[in-house]
C-alpha cells in the first residue's frame, strides 16, 4: 500500500512538471508573436502567476494551506502595486520633460 501511495505522489509531481513545461513553451511562443508589448506583458504576467501558483501549491506544499497560499500569491501583488504607485511621480516628471512641458 505504501508503494501505491508513493507512485501516486510521483505522478502528481510529473503532472505538475509537465504543466510547467507547457506554460514555458507557451511563453516562448508568445515571445515571438507579433503582438503589442502591453498585451505581451499582460500574458507573461498571467503565465508567471500560473507557474508561481503551481510551484507554491505543489513543490512548496501549500496546496492544502489556504491562508499560506493566499499570502504567497497576494503579498507580491500588493508589493508590485505599491512599487508602481511609488514610481508614478517620477514617471510623470520624465513624461513631462520628454514632451517638452518642463518640470512641474
Amino acid at each position: 500500500m505504501t508503494e501505491t501511495t508513493h507512485q501516486t505522489g510521483k505522478r502528481v509531481y510529473y503532472r505538475v512538471w509537465f504543466q510547467l513545461l507547457v506554460i514555458t513553451v507557451v511563453e516562448v511562443v508568445v515571445a515571438f508573436l507579433p503582438i503589442s508589448h502591453s498585451l505581451m506583458a499582460v500574458l507573461f504576467t498571467i503565465m508567471a502567476l500560473m507557474k508561481g501558483s503551481l510551484i507554491a501549491g505543489y513543490f512548496m506544499h501549500l496546496k492544502f494551506e489556504r491562508l499560506g497560499f493566499i499570502y504567497t500569491l497576494a503579498l507580491p501583488l500588493i508589493l508590485i502595486v505599491a512599487l508602481a504607485a511609488a514610481l508614478i511621480p517620477d514617471g510623470t516628471v520624465a513624461l513631462f520633460m520628454r514632451l517638452g512641458l518642463g518640470y512641474y
